[in-house]
């Protein structure tokens, strides 16, 4: 009776160590495949797994916003470089504009230099006819002793003349034997020279020529010798 007793008891005790080795396979068997089933894409009703599904959605959603950064990017880009433009043009109006206003105040300058140099030119033209009158008449005096009163008065106004012109800056234009100069000579006819050296040159002077500060304002009147 013992004996079977101890028989049941070690049949049951290994009954019970099967059940228990089957259920502990059986449960590696859903662990192996829970991790099968984590690891394993399940595809969805489109044919295409949840995790693709989501990355799609994830890079769609990337490049949406990826788009936006560009475009508020290059609306950045494009409102600096309008910017630059605007400066540019300005930048170039502001120079021309400077340049012009140096040049209108360089040329007032000048104008208004040359009015202060010039503005006395037509008395001055004026008196130089008197000068020629003065010069004849002491040409015409040649004859008259040089302790004649009346010679004595006409070198004496005459003198004052010359020295009135000389304080203007009016010069005499240098012509007789000179070079003929058309800045400063006006010929009146030509003939022959009457010396080899003479060729091409003032011979003869019928009207003296002037300059104010140095700018013709009567040119000299010569005959040139050929």
């Amino acid at each position: 009776m013992a004996d079977f007793l101890l028989l049941h008891v070690a049949k049951s005790n290994r009954t019970d160590m099967a059940d228990d080795k089957k259920n502990k396979n059986i449960e590696n068997q859903n662990e192996e495949e829970v991790k099968e089933a984590a690891e394993t894409k399940i595809p969805n009703g489109n044919g295409e797994s949840t995790n693709e599904a989501d990355a799609g959605a994830e890079n769609a959603s990337e490049k949406k916003e990826d788009r936006k950064r560009k475009g508020k990017k290059d609306k950045k880009e494009g409102k600096i470089q309008e910017l630059e433009d605007k400066l540019k043009d300005l930048s170039d109006k502001h120079l021309r504009l400077q340049a012009e206003f140096d040049n209108f105040r360089k040329r007032t300058v000048r104008e208004k230099a040359d009015l202060i140099k010039s503005g006395g030119e037509t008395v001055l033209t004026g008196i130089l006819p008197v000068i020629d009158d003065f010069e004849r008449a002491i040409e015409s005096l040649k004859e008259v002793t040089e302790d004649d009163p009346g010679k004595q008065g006409t070198l004496l106004i005459y003198s004052k003349f010359r020295e009135f012109l000389k304080q203007n800056n009016v010069k005499e234009i240098e012509a007789l034997h000179q070079e003929f100069d058309v800045d400063h000579h006006e010929a009146l006819t030509k003939i022959p020279a009457p010396e080899e050296k003479l060729k091409g040159k003032v011979v003869d002077v019928i009207q003296k020529g002037y300059t104010l500060n140095d700018k013709v304002i009567r040119y000299a009147k010569v005959v040139v010798g050929e």
